[in-house]
């Protein structure tokens, strides 16, 4: 577990927008951001790329007002299926690569192996894995770039909508 990351799930793509827009009006920076989704709909592509996936993160990201968050890759997980993941998240899944939608045939060791291999806790893991298997949306800060502190960015995510096995949700502010 990395103490410098805070993540939370959200239930929405809007919920992930704003509280990813609220970080970075507090300063937070966009390499400090990561995001992971699932992609099943509008987009898809049969042929590896990642388009469809590509564009579902990107409007994530754009609706959060970020323009270039970082490289894109697009994930086919086994048990979880195709999803895409952006930020310091998407470049350490394909590491010594440039990130920029690159397909991988399966993650070696699933979904919680990339989320413990960034930082999350095993229980949050687990937790978002289901989560992300249900349609949420995953986004996490590392504190130790991003020129905020940990308990603030909690703080946001967790306003948001923002949850985790151990910060239960919350009604999100409107």
């Amino acid at each position: 577990m990395n103490a410098n990351l805070v993540s939370a799930v959200f239930d929405s793509q809007a919920e992930a927008e704003r509280a990813v827009a609220e970080l970075r009006r507090s300063g937070v920076s966009d390499d400090a951001i990561s995001i992971v989704a699932r992609h099943d709909g509008d987009g898809a592509t049969d042929d590896g790329s990642g388009a469809g996936s590509k564009e579902f993160i990107g409007k994530v990201a754009a609706g959060a007002g970020i323009g270039t968050i970082l490289g894109i890759a697009a994930l086919a997980i086994p048990g979880v299926g195709p999803l895409a993941a952006a930020g310091a998240i998407a470049s350490s899944v394909v590491p010594g690569i440039a990130v920029t939608g690159a397909a991988l045939g399966g993650a070696a060791g699933g979904l919680e192996k990339v989320m413990t291999d960034h930082g999350v806790s095993d229980d949050d893991a687990r937790y978002y894995g289901d989560r992300l298997h249900q349609g949420g949306v995953f986004v996490s800060v590392n504190t130790g770039s991003a020129g905020i502190a940990s308990e603030q960015a909690a703080e946001i995510l967790h306003r948001a909508g923002g949850h985790s096995a151990t910060r239960p949700r919350v009604a999100a502010a409107v």
